[in-house]
C-alpha cells in the first residue's frame, strides 16, 4: 500500500494531464460545453410562459440542466471513455507505473470536476443574458449549490468509474451507456415538469440520484413557494443529500470491487 501523500501528488498530476489532454481535443470540448447551452437556448425559447407563480419554463429548466450537465460529465462521459482507453491499451500502460487505481480516480474527478465547472459558469451566464435567470440571493442558498455540486459531481464520477466495467468493448459503450442517461433525464424532470410526468416514472426515477440532483438545483434556483409543486410538497434537502451519498458509497465500493486495467 503506497503512502497517501503519494496517492494523492500521483492523483493530482494525473487530473492535470487529463485536462490538457481534454483542452487539446477541440471537438471534444466544443460539444461537451457548448451542448447543455444549446439545449438550454432551445427547450427556453421553444416553451415560455410561466408553470406556477412568477417561475417560467427556463428557470425551471435551467436547474435540471445543471444537474444533467453533472451526470453528463462525469457518469456519461467515464463510462464511455474508461472502456476506450482500455481497448486502446492506456490503462495496461498505466498499470505499469506507479499509479494506483484510487490515483487514477482522483484524476478522473479532477478532470471532470473542471469541466463541470465550466459548464455551469457558461449555463449560469447564459441564463442570465438570454432568459434573464434569477439567481439566489440568500447565502443559504449558495451553500446549499456547493454542497449539490460536490456530492452530485463525486457520485456522478464514481457511478462512471463503476459502470464503465459493464461495456465489454470501448466501440459499444456508447451504446450502452447512452440510452440509460437519456431515459433517466426525461424520468427525472430535466425535460419536462417532473410532477406531470406518470406516477411510475416518478417513482422509478426516485431510485435514481439525477431525480434527487435535479429537485436539489430546484430548491437553490426557484423561489421556496414552489416547494409546494414539489411531489412531496418539499424540497426534501436532507433526503436529497442523504441519497447522493449513499450513492457516492455504492459506486465507491463497486469502482474498487470491478475496476480492471485491461479486459483481462
Amino acid at each position: 500500500m503506497r503512502p497517501l501523500n503519494s496517492i494523492l501528488k500521483i492523483g493530482l498530476l494525473r487530473g492535470k494531464l487529463e485536462i490538457t489532454q481534454f483542452m487539446r481535443q477541440k471537438e471534444s470540448v466544443i460539444f461537451t460545453l457548448f451542448f447543455p447551452v444549446i439545449l438550454l437556448f432551445i427547450f427556453g425559447s421553444v416553451f415560455k410562459g410561466k408553470i406556477a407563480g412568477d417561475v417560467s419554463f427556463s428557470q425551471y429548466f435551467i436547474s435540471g440542466m445543471i444537474a444533467s450537465a453533472l451526470v453528463n460529465t462525469g457518469f456519461q462521459q467515464l463510462a464511455i471513455m474508461i472502456p476506450i482507453e482500455r481497448d486502446f491499451g492506456t490503462l495496461k500502460r498505466l498499470r505499469g507505473t506507479p499509479m494506483s487505481p484510487i490515483s487514477y480516480f482522483i484524476g478522473k474527478a479532477i478532470s471532470v470536476t473542471y469541466s463541470m465547472a465550466v459548464q455551469i459558469v457558461m449555463l449560469l451566464a447564459f441564463g442570465l443574458f438570454m432568459f434573464h435567470l434569477h439567481l439566489p440571493s440568500d447565502s443559504s442558498k449558495w451553500i446549499r449549490f456547493v454542497i449539490l455540486v460536490i456530492l452530485g459531481s463525486l457520485s456522478s464520477t464514481i457511478l462512471g468509474i463503476a459502470f464503465s466495467t459493464v461495456p465489454k468493448t470501448g466501440r459499444g459503450a456508447s451504446a450502452v451507456v447512452s440510452p440509460i442517461v437519456i431515459i433517466l433525464q426525461f424520468f427525472s424532470g430535466v425535460f419536462f415538469v417532473f410532477t406531470t410526468l406518470p406516477k411510475w416514472m416518478q417513482d422509478f426515477a426516485a431510485l435514481f440520484p439525477l431525480k434527487w440532483l435535479t429537485q436539489g438545483m430546484r430548491s437553490v434556483f426557484l423561489p421556496n413557494t414552489f416547494a409546494v409543486q414539489e411531489a412531496a410538497k418539499s424540497w426534501e434537502t436532507n433526503r436529497t443529500y442523504l441519497i447522493l451519498v449513499f450513492w457516492l458509497i455504492v459506486g465507491t465500493f463497486f469502482s474498487l470491487k470491478t475496476f480492471k486495467w485491461s479486459k483481462q
